[in-house]
């Protein structure tokens, strides 16, 4: 039986809307926010001032943007999943590859994450949904391993503080949050079901410092926060119907919403929003490899929304 809802207050943060806004990540470099919008292919980077989320750069980085992760030097921009592979973005907005195709023809790098030992995890969705998509580990060193197949919709990924346990999400068709064992070397074993998520749609998902997972639950209008062993702990009810992520930045659970495929969205739908929560996060693990050399800008619009 989950716990009564707690009388928190939902505030939306930004004053920007996105048609499917994404993957917020807390940046440990200088405590920035990172999200995407992936309808107009854009990296997003503001800062979080009382309740509100100031823009600060946005650029656009390809036509079907995944999740960013932050390198771990300051000035040394982020990793993305986009399109089929992997690129680079700096600081000054030059995107750059670091890996070639390695998504299916048709396919595209969804959701993704670090972990402790700085490797950055990402897998890709299938368009029509099929389950024949891929979860990605890449080292430091950008080599791209695959470490999980099978899956249609690669989402929600968190790991514990000691990276020895991988939670993640392939929303579909079974609409689970599921648990690996992780050997040093990344490779995953012992996968099991921590539960199934009814009425929606599990998105993106986030560990806390009690190690609890807090899941964006898609046409729910609700984020959930489970126990490792299942047990729902948490729900908070959200103005907005299509939440997709989470990131808790200290204590203040940060949400993206979408505003596509509704046809009649409200102030809130496609907002970032924030709710004020006991049990804060840490920033985001970072990928721990070199900078490439940059070859081709990308576009840059300082002070974007």
């Amino acid at each position: 039986m989950s716990h009564p809802q707690a009388a928190r207050t939902v505030e939306i943060l930004s004053d920007a809307r996105y048609v499917q806004a994404e993957s917020p990540r807390w940046d440990a470099r200088d405590g920035s926010l990172l999200w995407i919008d992936m309808a107009t292919g854009s990296l997003h980077r503001g800062r979080i001032e009382g309740i509100t989320v100031v823009p600060e750069a946005a650029v656009v980085v390809g036509a079907q943007i995944g999740a960013p992760i932050p390198l771990a030097q300051p000035g040394t921009g982020w990793l993305v999943g986009v399109d089929r592979r992997v690129v680079h973005v700096s600081d000054d907005g030059v995107v750059s590859p670091i890996t070639d195709d390695i998504a299916g023809p048709g396919d595209y790098m969804n959701d993704g994450g670090g972990d402790p030992s700085g490797r950055f995890w990402v897998g890709s969705q299938a368009m029509p949904r099929d389950p024949h998509c891929t979860l990605w580990s890449l080292g430091p060193d950008g080599q791209p391993v695959a470490r999980l197949g099978g899956i249609t919709v690669s989402n929600g990924l968190a790991f514990d503080r000691t990276g020895a346990t991988l939670y993640y999400i392939d929303t579909l068709p079974h609409r689970r949050i599921e648990a690996f064992d992780v050997a040093p070397d990344g490779e995953l074993s012992n996968r099991r079901t921590v539960c199934r998520v009814e009425g929606g749609n599990p998105d993106g998902m986030t560990i806390d410092l009690d190690g609890m997972l807090w899941v964006a639950v898609w046409d729910a209008s609700e984020v959930r926060r489970y126990s490792p062993a299942g047990e729902l702990l948490e729900t908070i009810v959200l103005p907005a119907k299509r939440p997709t992520a989470v990131a808790l930045v200290d204590r203040l659970l940060v949400i993206t919403t979408a505003s596509i495929g509704l046809t009649d969205p409200t102030d809130a739908d496609g907002a970032l929003l924030g709710v004020e929560v006991e049990v804060g996060g840490a920033p985001a693990f970072p990928w721990r490899g070199a900078v490439p050399a940059t070859t081709a800008a990308g576009s840059i619009e300082e002070g974007a929304s």
